[in-house]
């Protein structure tokens, strides 16, 4: 997909809120879009999704594309169930593909108990994940999400996680903007800025590459990931060095770990990688069968001393 000379503006004669715009979004790419309140994020947004089209330039190339919007249109007059069977089919499914799509959607967020609530009634967090849902029935070439993980509990927000690596691991692009900047953090391919009506590439984001010579060098990330109880490591860790495996703590409650690391005590993996290999770690840990839960990613200062890996003699 291309923007060539892509520009913006509402009502003849109104200001430009973009202008120049040239992009291009290959396959299997994952991009996020930043900039201040009001720059023109979501309008960007929305004309790489079609839903509004470019006062200016070109924009030519576009592949199926789904989109979550910043607000959710709950008046519709449809069940949960009902409203993501018809955005299925209206995404060129079958009747039953995409009523099969819809309850399993339900059921990965931990909706499907509302399957038959209208939407209107729906909570706020629930109705986010049924907009997020009904992007994700038809496996769509481009994704683009306009801060779609608010209202979500931390869960569903794992799960979304989870979604844009695979939608991304199977060639699929995804295009988001998050108020949060953790979110996916290390896993964009590049990270673009808003300004001034201009999209400009985030110094050191695209394409990140080596700047200091030997084995790791360059700027490095540490992944904090839960597996599920008796979980071994992937396979394919992206050349990352494992700094902590063993059992994760037991919850203060007592009880079993929560999210995807199921009943029980999960196992906690902790590992640093360069910022240029951090994308494919987090999707091959995003797309493990069953997926580790990412519980934090954080940059590492390099005056920090290094400590001595966990775990390695126990597996030795």
């Amino acid at each position: 997909m291309r923007l060539r000379g892509v520009g913006r503006r509402y009502g003849l004669g109104g200001p430009w809120v973009l202008r120049g715009v040239d992009l291009e979004v290959p396959p299997g790419s994952l991009t996020r879009v930043q900039g201040r309140n009001g720059s023109g994020k979501s309008t960007l947004l929305r004309l790489l999704a079609g839903i509004d089209a470019p006062s200016a330039g070109r924009i030519t190339g576009r592949p199926s594309t789904a989109y979550v919007p910043e607000r959710f249109p709950a008046e519709l007059p449809f069940s949960a169930l009902g409203y993501l069977t018809h955005l299925g089919r209206i995404h060129g499914l079958s009747r039953s593909a995409a009523a099969r799509g819809a309850g399993e959607w339900l059921e990965r967020f931990g909706a499907d108990g509302y399957a038959g609530t209208p939407l209107a009634e729906l909570s706020k967090g629930t109705s986010q994940k049924i907009a997020v849902a009904q992007a994700l029935l038809a496996a769509p070439g481009l994704l683009v999400l306009d801060e779609a993980w608010t209202g979500l509990d931390q869960a569903a927000r794992g799960v979304l996680d989870t979604a844009v690596a695979e939608r991304v691991a199977d060639g699929g692009a995804v295009v988001f903007v998050d108020h949060d900047p953790r979110r996916l953090a290390g896993a964009p391919d590049r990270v673009l800025r808003v300004t001034e009506t201009r999209l400009e590439p985030v110094d050191g984001t695209v394409r990140p590459s080596v700047t200091r010579d030997g084995p790791g060098a360059g700027p490095r990330v540490r992944v904090e990931a839960e597996g599920r109880p008796g979980a071994g490591p992937p396979g394919e860790l992206a050349g990352a060095v494992v700094r902590e495996y063993g059992p994760a703590p037991t919850p203060a409650h007592g009880g079993g770990c929560d999210g995807p690391a199921g009943r029980g005590r999960g196992v906690r993996l902790t590992v640093e990688v360069g910022v240029a290999d951090s994308d494919g770690l987090l999707r091959t840990l995003l797309t493990a069968d069953p997926p580790w839960h990412i519980r934090a990613v954080t940059a590492i200062d390099d005056n920090d001393p290094q400590e001595p890996a966990q775990g390695a003699e126990e597996k030795a």
